[in-house]
């Protein structure tokens, strides 16, 4: 099962060893040896291998560009997914008739923590939208066709995925979304508009969440593929964002937009269902992505300390910097381990929404105690645009927005534990 499992990974990229980070004197990886010793009962060899190819393809071919993709406000998709895509990091979980490596959920939370060694939190999100969130409901529940058309040139590179759910009357609250796609002989005719849609304006097609009937709101939904050259979709200005520079992101208009029924994903009115689905992978991979940042900003943050001296000393020598930065140490091993048992629980089969949202809350809130404590103490340096710790802080403040704000991860968890009030009903 290993060898099987290790000949899966590209040969050109087990074999080249890894090295440390240049960019920006900031070294944002772990040898081998270290990491095999923190996650020995998690990881196995091969997973050790494939984040230290990913690592080394972050290396060579995204940060040394990111300075520049964030000050541009985009970074080049396009070429990015097709190396990521030759590689076999888009697809590392997908059905392997369709270009994947057909590997269990264990490997995608791996590569997750690879891609968190970015420097920057918008391209390892704009990643996550092609393999975590636009694409999981497409490789369970899509015809031949529809992953023919989208799913294999997606997981190839060749496409560019964004997802459809949010609107600007709503982002968390999914069953009210209002966009509506209207059956028309062997035509859906969309009609709505989506609302901070990531990859926007370099997406090829979009998982399209829209109401295909007049029904309940959890029974009268289905996740549509949309070509977003199609006639009909308009895009609005890109969003001028505090965070996420170099992520492009814009609302997104449909006016009588036609595509074929045969482009559904799955059954129709399944969709509300298929995307709770897809939630719980987008929220196990936000977690993911925040641990490599959170440990860079502790790491980084005892290296500054250490050598920034005031009064006669080291800052590090302060009781509370140091005890401060072994309490945040604590919390990251706690972040770690809930999402490793809720992987191997969800590998498992077990059906992980409440310990998924867990995992999305503690992060979102680790990351920003973390940033802002480790901020503190660069000082002045830390208002600056020249550290990694100050473009984290504004990057990760997402995580608690995005994907479902902290607020809903809250009632879900309430939900699974039997507290969350009920609604009164209606009088008749």
């Amino acid at each position: 099962m290993a060898a099987s499992t290790l000949s899966k990974i590209p040969k050109r990229l087990i074999t080249v060893p890894w090295r440390a980070l240049t960019t920006r004197n900031i070294s944002t990886t772990y040898p081998l040896q270290q990491q095999a010793q923190e996650a020995s009962e998690f990881y196995k060899q091969e997973h050790l291998e494939l984040q230290n190819s990913l690592k080394k393809l972050i290396d060579t071919e995204i940060n040394p560009h990111v300075d520049r993709w964030e000050a541009e406000g985009q970074f080049p998709a396009h070429e990015v997914f097709k190396k990521l895509g030759q590689a076999g990091f888009l697809g590392v979980t997908k059905p392997e008739e369709y270009g994947g490596l057909g590997l269990d959920y264990t490997y995608s939370v791996a590569m997750g923590e690879a891609l968190g060694n970015v420097n920057c939190g918008a391209i390892p999100m704009a990643i996550a939208v092609q393999t975590d969130m636009a694409t999981p409901a497409l490789a369970r529940f899509g015809s031949d066709y529809v992953k023919e058309q989208f799913l294999a040139p997606s997981i190839s590179g060749d496409l560019v995925s964004c997802l459809g759910v949010s609107e600007p009357s709503g982002g968390s609250d999914v069953a009210s979304l209002k966009t509506t796609a209207r059956r028309e002989g062997d035509d859906f005719i969309i009609n709505g508009q989506k609302m901070w849609i990531t990859n926007a304006f370099q997406a090829d097609w979009m998982c399209l969440l829209a109401n295909t009937s007049q029904g309940a709101p959890h029974k009268n939904k289905s996740l549509i593929c949309v070509p977003m050259d199609t006639p009909g979709i308009h895009l609005n200005k890109r969003i001028d964002k505090m965070g996420m520079r170099s992520s492009d992101t814009a609302q997104i208009f449909f006016e009588d937009v036609r595509v074929p029924a045969k482009n559904i994903i799955g059954q129709e009115g399944m969709g509300f269902t298929y995307q709770m689905l897809q939630f719980q992978e987008e929220r196990l991979a936000a977690a993911a992505l925040t641990l490599a940042p959170l440990e860079i900003c502790i790491r980084e943050t005892i290296k500054y300390t250490r050598d920034r001296m005031a009064f006669g000393q080291p800052l590090l020598n302060n009781q509370y910097i140091h005890f401060r930065l072994a309490e945040l140490e604590t919390e990251v091993e706690c972040l770690r381990s809930l999402l490793y048992r809720a992987t191997e629980l969800y590998v498992g089969g077990e059906d992980v929404t409440k310990l998924a949202s867990m995992c999305k809350l503690k992060s979102g809130r680790l990351v920003r105690e973390i940033s802002d404590s480790c901020l503190q103490f660069w000082g002045g340096m830390g208002f600056t645009n020249e550290v990694l710790v100050s473009r984290f802080y504004r990057d990760l403040r997402l995580v608690s927005i995005g994907g479902g704000a902290d607020e809903v991860m809250l009632s879900i968890i309430c939900k699974y534990m039997g507290i969350l009030p009920q609604a009164p009903k209606k009088k008749k």
